[in-house]
């Protein structure tokens, strides 16, 4: 016999935050979900590596997907001086890649209602449900509203006060994601197995191999995920992230997009500052980059919306927490809403609670990367 849902929830953002709050109210609490995301095409590879924390490890069990399955395994950290002198110590680590979880995720979702090019207009609580409109002139009506839509987040636009903009933190995020197929063996090799970082004042570049394309983890099939922090004036970036598309990007500069003159900067930056095998690597790498920014804690409880994940507010990169904490988000969310069924007032209590608890631990792990990024040297705090 059929069980009715207890509720129906929204979720506007469709990438892994918004699909790990669908998951944990359906697995947890049969919950009716449907999610809405923005972007009308493929999803682009933002953060492409993904440290395994618990919270991505302990969802992941519930869908029946091991860890392995999905992770390349490092076995050491290896910290470069600038004429490529290594520091080994042993660090067994499993890494994944942002398409990968994403990819496995959705497709637990597949029966689910996946909504794209739905840009969020407006949000009405005015009823005894919650009703949201978008762009395309569709509109929905649900118990619950979860705004899972990342750092530039349009629910946190319309819930809350003035002020809770993203802010530059003074450094952006070069990035590469290379087929490991397609770069020299002997680049490879030394890059295989290990997670290698180098530091200089104001600069930090960290490598490390995920899953392929296709989520393959075997040696030949992997990818090489890297990331180079660096200090940038605020008023470099307009022309930085105008894209050869003739495109003005605001929050990502996707692959291929770079200028000549974008390219020609790094290249001297990696030429000047950077170790032999991390110069190579960037040569031989098609560029993409993230403007780093910070979105102070906000209140996350808004009558029958709520916000999640970095909607909510940011970690720095260095904490490697981005994507575990919108999945303990998600997870404590579900715990909160427990016997709960629409048509009657959300759990308030329980709500503010999740808040409280929630936001608490944000303001510690915030404040942690913070100092991170300022031990390196990188940020407006440091200049």
């Amino acid at each position: 016999m059929q069980v009715d849902p207890p509720f129906r929830a929204a979720i506007v953002g469709g990438s892994v935050g918004g699909l790990a709050a669908a998951l944990e109210l359906r697995l947890r609490l049969g919950a009716d979900v449907a999610v809405y995301e923005r972007s009308a095409g493929a999803m682009q590879v933002r953060g492409a590596g993904v440290v395994m924390q618990p919270e991505i490890e302990a969802l992941l069990n519930r869908i029946g997907v091991g860890t392995r399955a999905i992770c390349v395994e490092l076995h050491e950290r290896v910290f470069l001086k600038q004429d490529g002198t290594p520091q080994r110590q042993q660090a067994p680590q499993l890494m994944t890649a942002w398409d990968t979880l994403y990819k496995t995720m959705r497709a637990h979702l597949a029966d689910a209602c996946y909504r794209q090019d739905s840009r969020l207009m407006s949000i009405d609580q005015s009823g005894d449900g919650i009703s949201i409109a978008f762009a395309d002139g569709y509109d929905t009506e649900a118990d619950l509203l979860i705004g899972a839509d990342g750092i530039n987040s349009t629910c946190r636009a319309l819930l809350t006060d003035a002020g809770s903009d993203a802010q530059y933190a003074g450094y952006v995020a070069w990035r590469g994601l290379e087929e490991e197929s397609a770069l020299p063996r002997q680049l490879v090799a030394a890059l295989a197995d290990r997670f290698t970082f180098y530091n200089s004042p104001g600069l930090q570049m960290l490598c490390y191999l995920v899953p392929g394309a296709d989520g393959a983890t075997r040696p030949g099939a992997r990818r090489v995920n890297w990331v180079c922090y660096v200090n940038t004036p605020e008023e470099a970036l307009v022309h930085l992230m105008m894209g050869r598309s003739g495109t003005q990007f605001r929050s990502f500069l996707p692959p291929g997009e770079a200028s000549e003159d974008a390219m020609r900067t790094v290249a001297e930056l990696a030429e000047r500052c950077l170790p032999p095998l991390l110069r190579d690597l960037v040569a031989a790498s098609t560029l993409f980059m993230q403007p780093v920014q910070d979105v102070d804690v906000q209140p996350r409880v808004h009558g029958r919306a709520v916000l999640l994940g970095d909607a909510a507010g940011t970690a720095r990169p260095h904490t490697a927490s981005g994507t575990s904490k919108a999945f303990g988000d998600a997870a404590l969310l579900a715990e909160a809403l427990r016997d709960w069924r629409g048509g009657t007032p959300p759990p308030t209590e329980r709500l503010e609670q999740w808040d409280a608890s929630r936001n608490a631990d944000l303001t510690v792990l915030a404040r942690h990367g913070r100092r991170l990024a300022a031990h390196s040297g990188l940020g407006i705090a440091a200049a």
